[in-house]
């Protein structure tokens, strides 16, 4: 199988590997040490993808994370993963691959009539079209067409890891700057860790020649990367992508893991160090101009790479096309590999060079102030056109001129590579000089080096790596480098075309979203010229690749259009990842049961030896019912209730909160965090409360036990149990240090079961506590202490059924005794387990309150019926002053209150809105909405509660309920459906 674009020899594969591999169906061969690109530019396959919005055939344009073109996927069936670029992939054995966003392959693609829409969707057309006649007409279509890739509909079988490391001087980047900053730093002392997403060290080493101090560019290499190695404070890795930079000098890191021994497939690394060098090097840009996207079409750089590295031409006959130097030596070195150099057009005005006369030297034609204005060619490139260009960029008509060619290489200038800096919060400047943005202000300790900080010449970038190298290690940081001379020159952005008749609709500026000049500059007409609202309505850098090789072009187009520097039109600021992560990096081993691993009840082997159906509940594996055999949920639901309210109850009630706060001071903490007054509670006296926000919503509720003068025992829902812990422990750590408070958390200290129903009195009796259990010595909302045999006892008679009720808490490992004890003693009391949906169910009918159901993220105290006792209390609470605010203080605030069908027989909806009564036809505003909704088997109704706009002032009245298209009668009433008064629970 030929491969007519592979040189016989040179590069850093290895040809006695040869490796099979798929694309779009079709076998292939390339070598170890290849990427999927380059195996693919050897075979000479053209189009390698196809473009986001119109399916313009596409090729490979670069050699990096900065490919916007070559996106494949990869694999098939449970391992096929998405989205990935085809010059990131190494080569193995057997791979398959696909382009994406084609069908049935990138080469002939049946959506390829797309390009002929492209007059009619310029910038900004889906916010103009997408809004009528409605969103939800268009959304179906638009979210099936979504994404590029097809994620896997089935589980992964790849194990991912976290790993945790940290080090004196972190250095990103393993370039000649890199390896320097490195070599410095630790020969100072420093413990160091080098990263680079390669599988080879060295950077640029690995495909430019040239020499660094007396030695060429591999021996230096060598001799460094040997000196590295042999230091035992050096960590080196490779094939890893720092993607992320956040506060504190905390880096993200991805691994991958080809072929790895224990069967990880990638790492997710979290570094940490007290210094931060990033030797991220620089970007290549293209150049503007008409149908730059063609396949064939590449940055000179990338050629390099796959000429050096892979041993790989980019085509037999090659146009250049630049603005600055680098761009010759390519041209040099691809003419020395065998390579016929059509020509270099210099967009610059030349004088004889030393570059250009060693060009000219070799047989090849060099000519200054020529632009290429033009390609011809379908789904391959055939000729380039080329005009005359001006300083600013307009061509001269009459100048055209034709060149027959199958790829065409441009270089625009080079962009530092920024990202990450800019993710640590740095900011940048534009130099003039080098025609890009560089490092202004650093936000953490670090410092840039080499090209990441525009420094072009390798001497100087070297140089000055190993004194930052040197700092870091002694604990100093970065102040911006001087940049170095100009590597680019180039004085316009785009060539104008316009002299010539044509439009720029088909100037490619992003790549990978399809954006071209005419869509630029239309935002700009419509004055979205803030870089930041330019860049959403044009979506120029909001791909994958985040604009890497699009977005300063991007910049200096809209600063020409509006007259501004490209310094004053400013920057985004990039986020991560830097590059693309999989899921199952970020995931790692919590996936399924370790997503989020469950705690069990004490008496979990019981609950399923009773045939429980177990859910998960704030993180806890808990019974939601008892199905017996032909039961439905409901039916099981309606039995347990009546058990309850009619003889007695039994359910592990462990996993509510209970947290000990304790010490001289915990009244007055206590006092403080809770809108109740905590003060006045008195020992062996039981209190339900609510916990606020700063900003006084409602946080958490729950009942406080004081079992003594400076010992409370707070309860917290489930779910929030560990996050109030570290609410209280965030007070007394940050505000109030002089308190003399010890919290904490002791719910699975105690395990806590209920007994709720009329006969709950008879059945404890039995259990023989010794406390004296009848309702004038143990009246409701108090709690005693004991021992059961030689076992502490705690029991509170506090109620959530609106039923007799008592919370009996003994040592966690003796829950499954007493749960067992129970059960026995009760058998002729009809004692029934009930499950948590049968206690919400109950909660409903007596009109408690659950916080996050019947509350969100605005519900202040006085919303749920606590407005009294925020006028009683007078001292501060957390929480306070933000009840007291004029919204707050508002009339019309929703208040919640009860909700009855009129019929008596329509379950009102969850969600579903409250609109007056003469509603007619939606939208109208909403008034309110269900919180809560249940049908009652106690009363034989369905019964709802609801958050309604002056509910307390509205009982009584009549509304409709409104959800999807239908409206139900209902009214507003008092939210004590079941035993108003409380007798029951007072028994």
């Amino acid at each position: 199988m030929s491969q007519p674009l592979r040189l016989p020899e040179g590069g850093r594969i290895d040809r006695s590997q040869p490796l099979r591999f798929e694309f779009d169906g079709r076998a292939y061969i390339g070598y170890a040490g290849d990427t999927l690109a380059s195996a693919l530019i050897a075979n000479g396959v053209r189009v390698t993808g196809r473009s986001f919005k119109y399916h313009r055939p596409r090729g490979t344009m670069a050699a990096g994370f900065e490919e916007a073109n070559s996106i494949v996927q990869l694999g098939r069936a449970s391992r096929t993963e998405p989205n990935l670029r085809a010059t990131q992939i190494e080569l193995s054995e057997g791979l398959q691959a696909r382009a994406v966003n084609c069908w049935p392959s990138a080469r002939f693609d049946l959506f390829s009539f797309f390009r002929l829409f492209k007059p009619f969707w310029p910038a900004g057309f889906y916010y103009k079209t997408f809004m009528a006649p409605s969103w939800h007409l268009w959304e179906p279509a638009i979210r099936h067409g979504a994404g590029l890739g097809v994620a896997p509909r089935v589980a992964d079988p790849d194990v991912y890891e976290k790993r945790f490391a940290g080090a004196d001087v972190i250095v990103v980047g393993a370039g000649p700057s890199g390896i320097a900053a490195a070599l410095a730093a630790a020969r100072a002392g420093a413990s160091v860790i080098l990263l680079d997403d390669k599988p080879d060290l060295g950077g640029s080493l690995l495909y430019e020649a040239g020499a660094i101090e007396g030695l060429a560019a591999a021996q230096w290499k060598d001799a460094q990367l040997q000196a590295l190695g042999a230091l035992p404070n050096v960590q080196l890795m490779t094939r890893t992508t720092a993607f992320g930079y956040y506060d504190h000098n905390h880096l993200l890191a991805n691994e991958l893991l080809p072929g790895s021994a224990h069967g990880a497939r990638q790492r997710l690394w979290k570094i940490r160090g007290k210094r931060i060098v990033m030797a991220t090097g620089a970007l290549e840009r293209p150049l503007v101009f008409p149908n730059n996207d063609r396949p064939g079409v590449m940055l000179a750089g990338a050629a390099r790479q796959y000429l050096h590295r892979h041993a790989v031409l980019p085509g037999r006959r090659i146009v250049v096309a630049t603005n600055n130097d680098s761009a010759y030596e390519v041209a040099i070195e691809l003419k020395q590999a065998g390579a016929d150099i059509a020509l270099i057009a210099d967009t610059r005005t030349i004088a004889d060079s030393t570059l250009a006369a060693q060009a000219r030297a070799l047989g090849i034609e060099v000519a200054g102030g020529l632009s290429p204005t033009d390609t011809r060619g379908s789904k391959s490139l055939h000729a380039v056109e080329l005009h005359e260009v001006d300083a600013q960029g307009r061509v001269r008509p009459g100048s055209a001129r034709r060149v027959s060619a199958d790829s065409l290489l441009v270089s625009g200038g080079w962009n530092p590579t920024v990202h990450l800096f800019s993710q640590s919060g740095g900011s940048l400047r534009y130099d003039d000089a080098q025609k890009a943005f560089v490092p202004a202000r650093y936000a953490q300790p670090g410092f840039m080096v080499g090209a990441a900080a525009g420094i072009a010449q390798r001497a100087d970038a070297v140089a000055s790596a190993r004194v930052a190298g040197a700092e870091a290690a002694a604990g100093r940081s970065g102040s911006v480098a001087p940049v170095g001379e100009g590597a680019s020159g180039q004085s316009f952005w785009s060539v104008d075309v316009t002299p010539l008749g044509r439009a720029v609709s088909k100037s490619w500026v992003d790549l990978a979203s399809d954006s071209t000049e005419s869509d630029l500059r239309l935002a700009a007409r419509e004055n979205f010229i803030s870089v930041e609202l330019f860049k959403r309505y044009t979506t120029t850098g909001m791909m994958t690749d985040q604009g890497k090789t699009s977005n300063v072009n991007a910049i200096g187009i809209l600063g020409g259009v509006i007259g501004k520097a490209p310094g004053e039109v400013g920057t985004t600021r990039f986020r991560p990842p830097f590059n693309p992560v999989s899921f199952g990096a970020i995931a790692g081993r919590n996936v399924g049961a370790h997503y989020r691993p469950l705690r069990r009840l004490p008496t979990h082997d019981a609950q399923l030896a009773l045939g429980a159906h177990v859910e998960d509940y704030g993180a806890w594996l808990r019974p939601s019912h008892y199905p017996r055999a032909g039961e439905s949920e409901t039916v099981t639901i309606a039995r347990e209730v009546h058990a309850v309210r009619s003889a007695v109850g039994l359910l592990d009630y462990s996993p509510l909160g209970k947290i000990l706060v304790s010490g001289p001071d915990a009244a007055t903490f206590l006092q403080r965090m809770y809108v109740n007054n905590v003060q006045t509670l008195k020992v062996g006296a039981c209190r339900y409360g609510l916990m606020l926000g700063e900003d006084g919503i409602v946080k958490d509720d729950g009942v406080l036990v004081r079992w003594s003068e400076d010992s409370f025992v707070v309860g917290t829902t489930s779910g929030q149990a560990d996050r109030i812990v570290d609410w209280l422990e965030e007070w007394l750590q940050c505000e109030w240090t002089g308190l003399d408070v010890t919290v904490e958390s002791i719910t699975t200290q105690w395990s806590t079961l209920m007994l709720a129903g009329p006969r709950a009195r008879e059945l404890l009796m039995r259990l023989g506590t010794g406390i004296d259990l009848s309702a004038d010595a143990f009246p409701h909302m108090t709690a005693r202490e004991g021992l059961l045999g030689k076992v502490p006892l705690r029991i509170s008679r506090v109620s959530f059924t609106g039923e007799l009720s008592f919370e009996i808490s003994v040592p966690w490992n003796c829950g499954r005794a007493l749960w067992d004890r129970l059960l026995g003693l009760g058998a002729d009391l009809g004692i029934q387990p009930f499950g948590l949906e049968s206690l919400l169910l109950m909660r409903v009918e007596k009109g408690f309150l659950h916080v996050g159901s019947d509350t969100d993220g605005l519900t202040l105290p006085q919303d749920v019926g606590f407005a009294a006792i925020i006028d009683k209390k007078k001292e501060d609470f957390v929480g306070r002053r933000s009840t007291m605010t004029p919204d707050a203080l508002r009339q019309d605030r929703r208040q919640l209150v009860g909700l009855l069908p009129v019929d008596g027989r329509t379950l009102l909806p969850c969600g579903a809105h409250i609109v007056g009564e003469d509603f007619v036809k939606a939208p109208v505003r909403s008034q309110g909405w269900v919180t809560s909704s249940v049908y009652s088997p106690t009363l034989n109704k369905p019964v709802a509660m609801g958050l309604v706009e002056r509910g307390l002032e509205r009982l009584g009245q009549r509304v409709k309920i409104f959800d999807d298209g239908r409206c139900i009668d209902a009214t507003i009433t008092s939210m004590a459906f079941y035993d108003a008064d409380g007798a029951r629970l007072r028994m």
